[in-house]
């Protein structure tokens, strides 16, 4: 029985070189968008045509049908926000997730929309800086990945707010929680009717 041997590349035709190059760009570009569950049934796969069929193969044994998947995404998308506590990376992975699960349906939506979208669901700490950013960027033509890398530069001033913030609120807490005694109110009352307490 005679083994075929795969060729290296320095091997291959300047025809072969071409469309192992192609696969590879398709196969990445194709791995990048997909859920994880499916994505690793198929990340073995080198030959983007194979690639293709076998993920076809798996996105039509999922139970949920496009139309219900897309509804899924749309709703999804409505209802993406930032996390308390997440970081601005974290976020922007999430993000990245979803727009790629919305790619993979063809759910192509317009650039200003899913940049606003990007920056109006970042939490209050990175309000400031939003407005900045809509200052100096056209969110028709940048993308949210330019935006992000834009703000991941002020994350350390954002986080600084957040804590000044929570430290306030903590304040504002305490003293709601510890009302005037009736010894207090009336010291405050004694002072009140004597002006010479008050000086």
């Amino acid at each position: 029985m005679r083994v075929t041997r795969i060729k290296k590349y320095a091997e291959l035709s300047a025809a072969e070189k071409i469309q192992a190059d192609c696969d590879m760009k398709e196969t990445n570009i194709t791995l990048q968008g997909l859920p994880t569950d499916i994505y690793l049934l198929v990340n073995h796969h080198r030959v983007a045509k194979d690639l293709w069929e076998r993920v076809q193969l798996q996105m039509q044994g999922t139970s949920l049908t496009k139309q219900e998947r897309e509804c899924k995404l749309y709703d999804a998308f409505d209802k993406f926000t930032h996390i308390n506590g997440e970081s601005l990376h974290k976020y922007y992975l999430r993000f990245t997730q979803l727009i790629n699960d919305m790619n993979i349906y063809n759910m192509k939506m317009e650039q200003f929309q899913v940049n606003s979208k990007f920056l109006n669901s970042l939490l209050h700490e990175w309000s400031k800086f939003v407005i900045d950013v809509k200052l100096v960027k056209d969110l028709h033509t940048t993308n949210f990945d330019q935006l992000h890398a834009y703000l991941k530069k002020h994350e350390l001033h954002a986080n600084e707010v957040r804590l000044l913030r929570e430290r306030n609120q903590d304040s504002l807490a305490f003293v709601a929680n510890h009302q005037m005694t009736p010894l207090h109110f009336n010291t405050y009352q004694s002072s009140y009717n004597n002006p010479q307490l008050q000086q």
